[in-house]
């Protein structure tokens, strides 16, 4: 009936969108690290705006998937706060216990890409700020006039992707799937 929860179905179809944005956020991460990997740091701003905008939809995503989850529960008789594992083996006969487990497989292996590509962002992240940290030493130590204040902003804008990318570790998801991050 139209209004009804869709149990099973309905936490099916969140997990799925879940992973989708699990996935556009280790595109965006890898697509920073590709610029950062190039020199290009002049793209950070809009890379962060992408990882922040994508982050924004997996909290949105994370959420409808805990309210999901607890329908399914509340179906299933299972106590507490659900996670996937416990979800997967209270499932009554049939597809959804093995489904369950393909989703907590598949979205624990990409928290792993996710986690070594956040690793490599703080890794480059870290070298540009270094980079940066010299061409103010530079910019202080020359005769020369220098546009201080591009260099400046190009330490902000490292910053501000560094703090970003510090917050892209999913450990709520990671929890949901009864595994650590």
């Amino acid at each position: 009936m139209i209004g009804e929860p869709l149990g099973a179905d309905g936490l099916s179809a969140t997990l799925w969108r879940e992973r989708r944005q699990l996935e556009l956020l280790n595109f965006r991460l890898e697509t920073q690290l590709l610029y950062l990997g190039t020199g290009k740091t002049q793209w950070l701003t809009f890379t962060s705006a992408d990882l922040e905008a994508v982050l924004e939809k997996l909290r949105f995503e994370t959420l409808a998937r805990n309210v999901e989850a607890a329908a399914v529960a509340a179906e299933w008789g299972v106590p507490g706060e659900p996670d996937l594992p416990r979800l997967a083996a209270a499932a009554p006969e049939g597809i959804w216990g093995e489904l369950l487990l393909d989703h907590r497989r598949d979205m624990s292996l990409l928290l792993q890409h996710i986690q070594s590509a956040i690793e490599a962002n703080r890794e480059a992240l870290k070298s540009a700020l270094e980079g940066v940290a010299r061409d103010l030493d530079a910019v202080a130590s020359s005769p020369e006039p220098a546009d201080e204040l591009s260099v400046l902003a190009r330490q902000a804008n490292a910053a501000h992707a560094l703090a970003v990318v510090e917050n892209c570790g999913q450990p709520l998801v990671a929890e949901f799937l009864g595994a650590t991050e």
